[in-house]
C-alpha cells in the first residue's frame, strides 16, 4: 500500500472516529450538519483506495501554445 494511501485511510479513520465522539457526548445537532460532508469525504476516499496512484489527466487536455505563437481564446 503506497504512503498516499496510508495518510488516506489514516484521516477516514481520525474524521469517523471524531464524528462517533461527537454522537457519544450528545452533540448530536453537530452530528447532523456534518453528515454530508462525510458522505462527501467517505465517497473520496473509497475512490481514492480504489483508483490508480498517480494523478489523473484531463479528459480534454487544451493545446498549448509553442514559442512565438500566439495561445488559443
Amino acid at each position: 500500500m503506497s504512503s498516499k494511501k496510508v495518510w488516506t485511510v489514516a484521516v477516514l479513520v481520525t474524521v469517523l472516529t471524531w464524528s462517533t465522539v461527537m454522537t457519544v457526548l450528545g452533540q448530536v445537532a453537530a452530528m447532523a450538519t456534518l453528515l454530508p460532508s462525510l458522505g462527501l469525504l467517505v465517497q473520496q476516499m473509497v475512490q481514492a483506495l480504489t483508483g490508480p496512484d498517480g494523478p489523473r489527466a484531463p479528459a480534454d487536455p487544451a493545446p498549448t501554445a509553442t514559442a512565438g505563437e500566439e495561445p488559443p481564446r
